[in-house]
C-alpha cells in the first residue's frame, strides 16, 4: 500500500493570526491521526505573512505533544539557514521527548527571499553549495559518541532520527541516492522534474545504514469536497495565494471566491496549471481516482498531501475524504 501523510504550512488565513493558525494545526493533526495518515510534517518558511511555521522545530514539538502515535517532522528544515549542530540538538531533543516519532527532512533552499536569507545565515559565507557537506556533518552528530570527539550533539548522539533529502530537482535526487537516504520531491508546487528525479534516484541509489532500498515520497495537492463546485470554491484560496506570490505580493491565505478561474487571463491560467499539475480537486470519487493514478504513474512509496484551504472545517473535511480515498492505493 502507498502511505499517505500530511504537509502543513500552518497557513495564516486572511482575518486570523498565527495563534489561530497554530490552533488549527493542532486540531488538524489530532483529526488526521486516527484516519491513518503516517506522518504530519511542517515546513520552514520565513518572512511570509501567510505561513506560520517559521520556528519549525518548536511547532513540531507542540504538535507531537498534542498527538499520540503519528510521526511528526520537518518537511523540511532549510539547512543552509542553520548550523548542522543546532539542528542535531533540536531534533535530538525532539526525539528524546517523543521517541520513535520524529522525522527530519532537509532541503537546500532558504525558504525565503535573499534579504531574509542573509538575515538568517549563521555567517556571511553561508552557501547552498555547502549543502552536501552540511548533510554529512549533520548525520555525524547522530552517530554514537566516540572517545576523543570534541564536539557532540547533546542530546542527539546515538539517537535514531531518520533524515530525508527533500528537493525539486535532480540535485536532491542524486544526493539522496549517494547517501542512501529516503527522498521527498516537492511536486505539490514544482512538478516539472518529478519523473526524471525518481528515475535518477532509483538508478543511483546506494544502500546505507538508514535505508537499504530506495524510498520516494511525492507532494500532492488535494481540494476535496462533497461537490465539484465546493471543491473549486475552497481551491480558489490556494490559487489566489500562488498568483499573489508570482506578483510579488504574498500575504495571508485569501478567502475563497466563487468562479475564481472565470476571471483569469491566459498567463494566470498557465501559472496555475503548472503549479497544480499534481493535484486533485473535486468529489470523493474523483479524488480517489486521481490519487490512484498518481501513485501508479509515479510508483512512489508515499504521498504527502497538502490542502491549503482557508476555511478550517472545509480543510478537515478535505482530509477526511482523502483518507477514505486512499483505500484504492496499491
Amino acid at each position: 500500500m502507498v502511505a499517505l501523510s500530511v504537509l502543513d504550512l500552518s497557513p495564516i488565513p486572511e482575518g486570523a493570526d498565527a495563534a489561530q493558525a497554530f490552533r488549527n494545526t493542532v486540531e488538524l493533526a489530532r483529526h488526521v491521526e486516527p484516519l491513518g495518515f503516517r506522518r504530519y510534517w511542517l515546513a520552514e518558511h520565513h518572512n511570509m505573512a501567510g505561513i506560520g511555521s517559521a520556528a519549525t522545530a518548536v511547532l513540531i514539538g507542540h504538535v507531537a505533544g498534542a498527538t499520540e502515535t503519528i510521526r511528526v517532522g520537518a518537511g523540511g528544515i532549510m539547512l543552509p539557514n542553520h548550523a548542522p549542530l543546532v539542528i542535531a540538538e533540536q531534533f535530538g531533543t525532539l526525539e528524546s521527548l517523543y521517541p520513535g516519532r520524529i522525522d527530519l527532512g532537509i532541503g537546500r533552499a532558504p525558504g525565503t527571499d535573499q534579504m531574509t536569507s542573509h538575515a538568517l545565515r549563521r555567517t556571511l559565507t553561508g552557501d547552498v553549495n555547502d549543502f552536501p557537506r552540511d548533510v554529512v556533518e549533520l548525520q555525524s552528530y547522530f552517530q554514537p559518541s566516540e572517545p576523543g570527539r570534541r564536539v557532540r550533539a547533546v542530546p542527539g548522539a546515538g539517537l535514531n532520527v531518520p533524515i530525508w533529502i527533500l528537493g525539486s530537482s535532480l540535485f536532491g535526487a542524486q544526493l539522496a541516492a549517494a547517501l542512501g537516504l529516503p527522498y521527498g520531491f516537492a511536486s505539490h508546487f514544482a512538478p516539472a522534474a518529478l519523473m526524471q528525479a525518481i528515475e535518477v534516484y532509483h538508478e543511483q541509489f546506494r544502500p546505507s545504514e538508514q535505508c537499504d532500498a530506495p524510498y520516494v515520497m511525492a507532494g500532492f495537492n488535494v481540494f476535496a469536497a462533497d461537490s465539484d463546485e465546493e471543491a473549486a470554491y475552497v481551491r480558489s484560496s490556494a490559487q489566489q495565494s500562488v498568483l499573489n506570490l508570482h506578483r510579488g505580493v504574498p500575504g495571508p491565505l485569501p478567502r475563497p471566491v466563487r468562479d475564481f478561474e472565470a476571471g483569469l487571463d491566459a498567463q494566470e491560467q498557465s501559472i496555475l496549471k503548472r503549479w497544480f499539475t499534481c493535484s486533485a480537486s473535486g468529489t470523493p470519487d474523483l479524488v480517489a481516482d486521481r490519487l490512484a493514478t498518481f501513485a501508479k504513474h509515479t510508483g512512489v512509496d508515499e504521498i504527502m498531501v497538502t490542502s491549503n484551504i482557508h476555511d478550517h472545517a472545509a480543510r478537515l473535511r478535505s482530509y477526511e475524504i482523502t483518507a477514505a480515498a486512499s483505500t484504492n492505493l496499491g
